[in-house]
């Protein structure tokens, strides 16, 4: 089979055409070599995860050389198709549809995929909140790296026998950081009826047997994960069985991360402002990543001109919920940009997320819903009662539930209180963060 023109899901070259815009003002556009180690400042951020795991021993390299040669070659083979993608003069060159209307012919400024943002950073904070995104975005590299060790999964004979491997969260939606997790999804082939359990204690049997990890946990929660650290590049793999709306709500982000260029920008600012004030923890019943991006997505589709609207009522075919799974990539491919009359810069629209959050939503009669691009209201006897209510676009639950207790919940809306007057006074992001750490936190990794 031609991998050019078949790619594994978790390798498919439309979802990395955007970020290969950035190798130019990415003064080394090369990963570090797979063996080198890198520094402990991931390593550090992550030990939380890993509390209850008794610490092994690492193995010796030196001990493996099968395993550590063939992920130097099977890597760097990745990052020369990447580059070899790059070398050409448009980034249309892969091989997907896009819609009549569009121009093959236009040159990449012009084209639907070109991200250009400087326009909108007018203003102190405007400029912030790009300097940040610039800085903290994930880069090609941090993705082939993920890449290359889910392929190198998918490529036991038994996991390729049982199932197939999707890459999927923030790592493949476009909003995720240099610092980002790596969520993969285990889709087991249709005639397969092992149970999630069974299966995760498989993987982590084949995984710990690879040496490739030095720690590794099965989490037995509603949605059991296995949870592992790849050796050498301080990677933290969360990785779940048949959880396919992940893989659904990955596309359909990423998606509108792309097809409005201050989207992305405002996402990453405001989940690391939310984890600055420590409001981005479901397990310490506040708001998910995920809460915190359809809050957004919802805020820029309720303006009065909307910075973006709904591409689940717009473009119905793209995002049907019964879409089988391996369809779901292509699908959303054929998205165009959108062409919002709103020219609100970064700045003004980051203060009116606040502002709006802050003032204007009812968190007692409402509930947000990208779905539909507005506030439903709370009259489905599911909402009821709930602190706060978040549609998922797909499963159409509660994606705020872990927010169930009246303290978390005024701890929140009084963050969204506090920081817009902060930001509505200086117009200073620093008001409401500090900067600079943030970004030497992010970037003092890699």
């Amino acid at each position: 089979m031609n991998s050019r023109n078949h790619p594994a899901p978790f390798m498919d070259p439309h979802f990395n055409r955007h970020e290969l815009s950035d190798r130019g003002r990415n003064p080394n556009p090369f990963p570090p070599p797979p063996h080198q180690n890198m520094n402990d400042g991931r390593k550090r951020k992550h030990q939380d995860h890993f509390a209850p795991v008794a610490k092994r021993q690492r193995s010796d390299n030196s001990n493996h050389p099968p395993l550590q040669q063939h992920y130097c070659a099977l890597h760097f083979s990745i990052l020369d198709r990447v580059m070899a993608d790059h070398s050409g003069s448009s980034f249309l060159d892969f091989n997907y549809p896009l819609p009549s209307s569009h121009n093959h012919n236009r040159s990449p400024e012009s084209s639907p995929d070109f991200i250009d943002i400087n326009p909108y950073s007018d203003g102190k904070a405007s400029k912030q909140v790009f300097h940040l995104f610039e800085l903290c975005k994930q880069q090609t590299p941090d993705l082939t790296h993920k890449e290359v060790c889910t392929r190198l999964l998918q490529e036991n004979g038994w996991v390729s026998k049982v199932g197939c491997l999707y890459l999927t969260g923030s790592s493949m939606n476009g909003l995720g950081s240099r610092s980002s997790d790596a969520d993969l999804c285990y889709v087991l082939h249709e005639n397969n009826q092992k149970n999630s359990i069974a299966v995760l204690t498989e993987l982590k049997r084949i995984i710990y047997s690879m040496h490739a990890v030095d720690q590794i946990l099965l989490i037995r929660a509603k949605v059991p994960i296995l949870r592992f650290k790849w050796k050498n590049c301080q990677l933290i793999f969360d990785l779940n069985v048949n959880n396919t709306v992940g893989i659904r709500n990955t596309f359909l982000l990423r998606s509108y991360a792309y097809v409005e260029p201050r989207i992305r920008p405002l996402i990453l600012v405001i989940k690391k402002w939310a984890r600055h004030h420590k409001i981005n923890d479901a397990s310490q019943g506040t708001l998910s990543s995920y809460a915190l991006t359809l809050m957004v997505l919802h805020y820029l589709q309720t303006r009065d001109k909307p910075v973006v609207r709904s591409l689940q009522l717009d473009f119905p075919e793209c995002f049907d919920p019964n879409l089988a799974i391996e369809v779901i990539p292509e699908r959303a491919k054929r998205i165009p940009r959108f062409h919002s009359d709103n020219g609100s810069s970064l700045g003004l629209l980051l203060l009116g997320f606040f502002r709006y959050y802050a003032k204007e939503f009812s968190w007692e009669r409402s509930v947000i819903s990208v779905r539909t691009g507005r506030a439903l209201p709370k009259e489905h006897p599911q909402w009821r009662d709930k602190l706060i209510c978040i549609e998922e676009p797909f499963e159409r639950n509660n994606v705020a539930r872990a927010v169930h207790k009246r303290d978390k919940f005024d701890a929140i809306k009084t963050q969204f209180s506090k920081s817009w007057m902060a930001l509505n006074n200086s117009l200073d992001l620093n008001a409401i963060l500090p900067v600079e750490k943030i970004i030497d936190d992010e970037t003092s990794c890699f």
